[in-house]
């Protein structure tokens, strides 16, 4: 077992869990966040993203143990009753079709405007490259995040 402290959407968390609980259980199963979607278990299609310390990680095959002093924002944490400039970004250029990945994508575009203030369409193509979307053919993602630039600035 190991003890954890951490801070979920701002919320403290401190609770004992098996060595083995990757985050995404936790987050779902432990903290009902199921915005954090769970597609393959191996860390191949990026639908699991969340953010550590200011960093997007894949939470299904990320260990609650190494999160431990750790603050962790999910998709519901990103915004209030107003809806983040990314999340908005996405509805408004039809960012989605399905939605399976859409949390993960909007979590990794969020991470990549944070890091580069002006991304270039092949610097957010190849951004999202560990995300996989079965539906859009990324057309109207790289808009939505094009767009989510604009209006985070």
């Amino acid at each position: 077992m190991a003890k954890i402290n951490i801070k979920v959407n701002g919320n403290k968390i401190s609770k004992e869990v098996p060595d083995n609980t990757l985050l995404a259980d936790l987050l779902r199963d432990g903290l009902g966040l199921t915005g954090t979607h769970i597609g393959c278990d191996t860390s191949q299609c990026g639908a699991c993203v969340v953010h550590l310390n200011g960093n997007s990680v894949k939470s299904c095959t990320t260990l609650v143990a190494d999160c431990n002093g750790g603050e962790i924002i999910t998709i519901e944490g990103i915004g209030n009753e107003e809806k983040h400039p990314m999340q908005k970004a996405f509805k408004n250029n039809h960012g989605l079709q399905c939605g399976f990945c859409t949390p993960g994508m909007i979590m990794s575009s969020i991470d990549l405007v944070n890091k580069k203030n002006n991304p270039s369409e092949k610097e957010i193509r190849e951004w999202l490259e560990g995300n996989i979307c079965r539906c859009t053919g990324y057309q109207n993602i790289v808009k939505a995040v094009q767009e989510g630039v604009k209006n985070m600035k």
